[in-house]
């Protein structure tokens, strides 16, 4: 039958072909155009996201794995529709008012309330950025490479990107490095994780255990960090995406959202189907250790280059974002000129010597010493206790900075609000625990 039709030279043939041709014509290029306009808005979401996974997550998802297993995971799952709403509403105020984090906290609530949520997000960040380090020279010892030849080199690296005078490379460039994060899906993979465990371990939870509780607190503060908040809030900014882009940008955080979470499941169930298994109460202190852990299940080169690549993606690209995170914040609490699409001048010099600043400092502490697990647990801990004070002011500003049509609505209002106050009064439950009480 479709032989005949296309060979019939009848008077009416031509007119359908001729018809149809311009709309599939149409049709592509609409198609086109609507990919278009999504990569157009995507890329904040993803490489916040992949920050989100940076050293310290990873260190202390292996340690979570390590210790208590498969009851590790249903947390990660837990936090998933929380990390998006907070996102999500981080995207919603920087697209719509045109504004960083800083900026807006200055403008409604004044300047020593902008100082205190700067004050979180300078503990927050320099926090990340010597766990970043500290990772660096991890995966270079694990190499045999000197930590005085990685710290240096990476702060040169990192620095060097962002004085190239556009976000956009730099942006790209972060993404395709976190990317290296998924080294560690083939090594879940190769220690054969049992989907017996796997389903007893997510109904076990075990509450009664201090350790377990800390470790829990670690990983709410590895999910939701005060400069993801920042750094999100002034990409989209920087990328002057419009209000129509943000269905574009709610998707890019999307799945910027359970890719990290999907990393960290992976990281626990690696190490719950291996170290874990064998109740053998490894240490791991550092990333050698971490690897050297995995190497009876993935073998010694495959468990180096795995781990290597994981932890130097996420601790490089988290870097990144940690610093520009910091930069922007404190540049808009004090209102200094602060475009990453400019190069270095007059108007905006404070913000990138803050930035290279930052990258300096956290080198020099971690060339002094450092203990990567400890450090990245503590550092994810005081992330889980400063919640209280970088949720309420972004449910604030969701509330008071916002246009009515904008806002959070009807029960989905309800349900983050409760999720949120959930989550802060669980930070403020381990303020006295953190402290011995």
């Amino acid at each position: 039958m479709p032989a005949d039709v296309s060979e019939s030279t009848t008077a009416d043939t031509p007119v359908v072909d001729a018809a149809a041709a311009p709309r599939r014509r149409f049709s592509l290029t609409r198609r086109q155009m609507v990919i278009c306009a999504m990569l157009a808005a995507w890329g904040p979401g993803l490489i916040v996201m992949l920050a989100d996974t940076d050293a310290g997550c990873l260190i202390t998802a292996a340690q979570s794995g390590d210790q208590f297993g498969y009851s590790m995971v249903l947390p990660q799952l837990i936090l998933m529709p929380i990390l998006f709403a907070v996102q999500e509403i981080t995207v919603r105020l920087g697209i719509v008012t045109g504004k960083g984090h800083g900026t807006l906290i200055r403008e409604q609530f004044g300047k020593w309330w902008a100082l205190l949520s700067a004050g979180t997000l300078f503990l927050s960040a320099i926090g990340a950025l010597l766990t970043e380090f500290a990772g660096v020279a991890g995966v270079g010892e694990l190499f045999g490479v000197s930590k005085w030849v990685t710290v240096p080199t990476t702060t040169a690296f990192l620095v060097g990107l962002a004085f190239t005078g556009s976000y956009r490379r730099s942006e790209r460039i972060g993404i395709a490095i976190g990317l290296a994060e998924l080294a560690f899906v083939p090594a879940m993979i190769m220690t054969h994780p049992k989907a017996h465990d796997l389903l007893h371990g997510l109904g076990s939870f075990p509450g009664h255990n201090t350790q377990y509780v800390y470790l829990l607190a670690a990983n709410i503060g590895a999910v939701i960090m005060p400069w993801m908040i920042f750094y999100q809030q002034s990409a989209v900014v920087q990328r002057k995406l419009a209000v129509s882009a943000l269905r574009q940008a709610r998707w890019d955080t999307a799945v910027g959202t359970v890719l990290t979470q999907g990393i960290m499941v992976v990281v626990v169930i690696a190490l719950a189907a291996s170290v874990g298994r064998k109740n053998t109460e490894a240490t791991l202190n550092d990333v050698g250790q971490i690897a050297n852990s995995l190497a009876p299940y993935l073998g010694t080169g495959s468990a180096k280059w795995l781990v290597g690549a994981a932890i130097l993606g996420g601790a490089l690209v988290a870097a990144l974002v940690v610093s520009l995170a910091g930069s922007w914040g404190l540049a808009e609490v004090l209102g200094w000129k602060h475009s990453l699409d400019e190069r270095i001048n007059r108007r905006n010099a404070k913000f990138y010597v803050t930035y290279a600043l930052s990258h300096i400092v956290g080198a020099v502490l971690v060339l002094a010493s450092f203990d990567l697990v400890s450090l990245a647990v503590d550092c994810e801990v005081m992330n889980a206790l400063l919640l209280p004070i970088v949720l309420g002011f972004l449910l604030a500003l969701e509330a008071k900075a916002l246009p009515r049509e904008h806002r959070m609505r009807g029960a989905y209002r309800v349900t983050i609000t409760v999720l949120c106050v959930v989550v802060m009064g669980f930070a403020l439950y381990m303020i006295p625990k953190t402290l011995g009480y």
